[in-house]
């Protein structure tokens, strides 16, 4: 019996999954990110070495939880939250806190104002030093503001191109494609996280792609829409794209392939929590009494509200974009109908509303439409989340059977790096199933239809111009 483990580090926690070769669960374990560190001129950092610490207490669980034999796990396939920005002293620790992807200085090129910092990486590159003592990282998290050529596959050939972001070749990491290996544990990453002395680390990708990997999402006539601190939706594609309108071009979490993306809701998922937060304490002692989860507790009291929340509407930009700093979140429609619930499946129908935007505007870029789709995230455990994106797609949509893809497809990189298995697809084919699926509702993707047709699709714009006068007053 061989066994891969699948890491997967986001936003909010580090989750390991150990794996057998068919994609079945042996077991798995998590531990939560602590909050993030926000100052001032749009600084925010995962605080000390959070990213490191958490990923050595969840490995310790999780190989405390295997009955299996450690030497039986082929390899580890790594994933990390993309956009982070890691600047590393020679000895590969960390010179200051790992950037958060929504940190402003990640949209920027590196600055060299820590005279410890010697090399410039990903949360991934970061991970890999410490894991494996190797210099490397994978190649397809490279994404946002670094000197690489999507073409190609590699750094800018030309040294003046690397200056544009301030950079020398000694400051970057050597790069490997998903599913090669980056490096095998060290004695001391193994006395510090538990697991096995020598185990091969695998490259995977940039956390969306690994997702869309794990989702089996491999035809160009599917599509994924990931359920998470940034949600948006995704399908493959062959090539770069270079001057695309409404959608963004990522490397895939296969060599040479890509994955096209469309714009999203920043801090989407976040929100149902923030909602249940927002609450009470009251609500969430008595959840915690019942051994109940908040977001389920209200997902079941928002299923008794009708589509379109009786007219509450709700726009979900509660984190700005740098390109429209004056952007914020606004709920509009109240009146004695309105309660906690509403507000909760409003937060829902927001979303999927404006995704489904984005969807319409990267596949008419794009000239096609997906037919298939499948939702990932722990939001997609939720059946009125899928239905309700299922009556504004107006499609058929399935959960993935793992609600944590990213998991799965780490392992599906370690799978072939180990030669578990030959190739990409024949690991997928072996490892992917499809969850429950939902199809729509006439009645409810008509009102859906004519509600984001009419009113929706134009609140953006009309929200704007008053939010740039708020924001000349409160910032």
């Amino acid at each position: 019996m061989k066994y891969l483990l699948g890491i997967d580090e986001g936003s909010q926690s580090c989750k390991l999954t150990i794996y057998d070769a068919d994609g079945r669960i042996v077991c798995r374990a998590s531990e939560p990110l602590s909050p993030m560190y926000i100052a001032p001129d749009g600084v925010v950092e995962h605080p000390g070495d959070d990213l490191w610490d958490k990923l050595c207490i969840a490995s310790k669980k999780l190989m405390a939880e295997f009955k299996g034999d450690p030497k039986d796990i082929a390899a580890a396939g790594l994933c990390t939250i993309r956009f982070c920005r890691a600047l590393l002293k020679a000895d590969g620790t960390l010179a200051q806190p790992v950037m958060s992807w929504m940190d402003s200085r990640v949209s920027r090129p590196h600055e060299w104002v820590n005279s410890d910092t010697q090399y410039v990486t990903t949360s991934s590159g970061y991970v890999t030093c410490r894991l494996t003592g190797e210099f490397r990282d994978t190649t397809a998290n490279y994404l946002g503001v670094w000197p690489l050529d999507k073409d190609a596959w590699d750094y800018h050939a030309d040294d003046s191109a690397l200056r544009q972001y301030n950079l020398e070749r000694e400051n970057l990491l050597s790069l490997r494609a998903p599913g090669e290996i980056l490096g095998y544990v060290t004695p001391e990453a193994a006395n510090e996280t538990g697991l096995p002395v020598g185990l091969p680390v695998a490259a995977t990708a940039n956390d969306k792609a690994v997702e869309a990997l794990g989702a089996g999402c491999l035809n160009q006539d599917s599509a994924i829409i990931s359920l998470g601190t940034y949600i948006a939706a995704m399908t493959p594609g062959e090539s770069n794209r270079p001057d695309t309108q409404n959608m963004w071009v990522n490397l895939a979490c296969m060599p040479n392939k890509y994955l096209y993306e469309s714009n999203g809701v920043r801090r989407g998922m976040w929100m149902l929590s923030w909602w249940t937060k927002f609450i009470g304490d009251e609500f969430l002692a008595e959840c915690q009494r019942r051994g109940e989860i908040p977001e389920v507790v209200m997902g079941d009291e928002a299923g008794s509200v009708p589509p379109g929340s009786d007219g509450l509407l709700i726009l979900p930009h509660w984190l700005a974009p740098t390109s429209h700093p004056f952007r914020k979140g606004i709920m509009m429609g109240f009146d004695a109908r309105h309660g906690r619930a509403h507000v909760f499946r409003a937060i829902m129908e927001s979303i999927a509303m404006t995704i489904k935007n984005c969807i319409d505007a990267m596949c008419n870029e794009l000239g096609r439409f997906p037919e298939e789709f499948v939702v990932t995230g722990g939001g997609s455990n939720s059946p009125l989340f899928m239905q309700i994106f299922a009556d504004v797609l107006n499609k058929p949509v399935s959960r993935a059977y793992d609600s944590g893809p990213a998991g799965l497809g780490s392992a599906i990189c370690a799978a072939v790096a180990s030669g578990v298995h030959e190739s990409f697809h024949a690991a997928v084919a072996a490892m992917v199933r499809k969850g429950e699926g939902y199809s729509p509702i006439a009645d409810s993707a008509e009102l859906y239809d004519r509600l984001n047709n009419e009113v929706f699709k134009n609140l953006t714009d009309i929200g704007d111009e008053v939010l740039k006068k708020t924001y000349s007053i409160f910032g």
